[in-house]
């Protein structure tokens, strides 16, 4: 499917040592940002408690982040999830105040902004054990907000999740060389990492410049965007492969201009579309997909660049050529089994 069809192709190898250079200055960007400003890790990965509290309407989460900001946390991640009238806090360690006391002075202080009184009361669940759980209470007497469980993430398991987290990006990394260099070649191979690698790092570098919470969603957003990248390299990679095999007097650099007009039109539905999804999401899917639909958003901007203007050159830099991807056909001997 086309939206519209160019007849001569755009010289992009041509100006890719210009594109390449703003490349290397963006690179060098987001690595100085990481350095100089650390990425603002979220509670999965510095540790912290995780409150889970029920509301027998919609809450107002700006009214409990304003309350949470009054009590010193900075960045307090509050958000939905099922439900509106589900809520889930995640607050970062305390230095000096133990999990269960923070938990507590929490609670009691986002139940006095909505005028009631905590209170301990005690169910008795379908096999008979007794569970002593907290309420917010008005004056009343009609239950308010109810907490319904309380979590403490140590710091040795956000340490774990982070490592954890690592090893799935060399990992995701290592697939796509093994990938690509099977299905391709080992320069192809080489080019889409350099590309996938500059992709994420600028994700990164913009986390780390605006001090968004990084988080295990920011996480998963990276890894897809990694995916989405290398998907993106791999149609320009089979359609140069394509054009070798049709277009035997084109030069190298001729060759990789035509993949890449020639795939524009697919580019723009499939990016375009995607976006327009994530975009939705960014500004309609509330604040726990917030960070999420960012980085996924900067990801798909930066893969199609880096997939048309990195990959692609680094694949012409590396001396991708015809005989790399198409094997000579060897010419019979017809003297072959003949008797002298």
């Amino acid at each position: 499917m086309e939206f519209f069809k160019i007849k001569r192709d755009i010289p992009f190898m041509r100006h890719a040592l210009v594109l390449n250079a703003i490349s290397v200055i963006t690179f060098v960007a987001a690595v100085f940002f990481l350095i100089t400003k650390p990425l603002n890790f979220s509670v999965e990965f510095t540790g912290g408690t995780v409150m889970e509290l029920l509301y027998p309407k919609a809450a107002d989460q700006e009214k409990i982040r304003n309350t949470l900001r009054g009590m010193g946390y900075s960045h307090p991640e509050v958000a939905s999830f099922g439900t509106a009238q589900d809520i889930m806090l995640r607050l970062p360690i305390v230095a000096g105040a133990p999990a269960a006391s923070s938990s507590t002075a929490v609670f009691n202080a986002i139940c006095r902004d909505d005028q009631g009184t905590t209170k301990q009361t005690q169910t008795t669940t379908d096999k008979g054990e007794v569970l002593n759980r907290t309420s917010c209470v008005a004056p009343g007497g009609q239950e308010l907000i109810s907490l319904q469980q309380v979590q403490f993430v140590g710091p040795s398991v956000g340490d774990e999740l982070a490592q954890n987290g690592l090893n799935a990006l060399l990992m995701v990394i290592l697939g796509i060389v093994v990938y690509l260099a099977i299905r391709f070649e080992w320069k192809f191979a080489v080019a889409a990492v350099v590309a996938n690698l500059h992709d994420v790092v600028i994700i990164l570098g913009f986390f780390a410049f605006f001090q968004w919470e990084f988080s295990l969603t920011v996480l998963a957003a990276t890894l897809a965007v990694l995916g989405y990248s290398v998907n993106e390299s791999v149609v320009i990679f089979d359609r140069i492969r394509e054009m070798f095999r049709k277009q035997r007097r084109m030069s190298v650099p001729e060759v990789i201009d035509h993949a890449i007009t020639s795939t524009i039109s697919r580019t723009i539905i499939t990016h375009g579309s995607t976006l327009m999804m994530v975009m939705s999401m960014l500004f309609f899917g509330g604040y726990a997909l917030h960070y999420f639909a960012i980085a996924l958003a900067i990801g798909i901007c930066f893969g199609i660049y880096s997939s048309v203007f990195v990959a692609a050159a680094v694949a012409m830099w590396l001396g991708v050529k015809r005989e790399d991807l198409i094997k000579p056909v060897k010419e019979k001997d017809d003297t072959d089994g003949a008797v002298v």
